[in-house]
């Protein structure tokens, strides 16, 4: 099994666990990349279900921009030093678009995840196991292949 595989089904694992897409994704691309760290999950943990359960961008792919920004990113203010992970989390981005035909976790799955009883069909209908592991096995598969 390749490295890809392996990672892939490390990320679905912890999704599985209870860790949401976000921290899935940063969790396992961190540890791929850099090891452990004591923010890697925290600092994904508000994006969640499209940024704290609001719908927006994919907490899936909002983990692997962070990933791309650890890995790739800068401590200077300089733009120069920052186009690297621009153009990557752009092609991230791209690639997530064109594959799931959005990035809004609320299309994706099809439920307002900020109403309580969407939420609820949500977990009923199983759409996390269904949907969102096949996502989160998307972005980290694109994460490996951009590094």
């Amino acid at each position: 099994m390749d490295d890809r595989n392996v990672l892939c089904e490390k990320a679905v694992k912890l999704f599985l666990e209870g860790y949401n897409c976000a921290q899935s994704v940063l969790l396992t691309m961190f540890g791929y990349w850099n090891g452990e760290n004591e923010l890697v999950p925290k600092i994904a943990t508000a994006f969640g279900g499209g940024i704290g359960r609001c719908g927006s961008v994919c907490g899936a792919l909002t983990g692997g921009i962070m990933a791309l920004g650890i890995k790739y990113g800068t401590n200077e203010p300089s733009l120069e030093k920052r186009l690297k992970a621009y153009k990557l989390a752009e092609r991230l981005y791209k690639q997530f678009e064109t594959k799931h035909k959005s990035v809004l976790c609320r299309e994706l799955i099809g439920y307002e995840l900020s109403n309580p009883e969407e939420l609820e069909k949500a977990r009923k209908t199983k759409v996390f196991e269904e949907k969102c592991t096949n996502i989160v096995r998307t972005v980290v598969e694109k994460l490996v292949e951009l590094s």
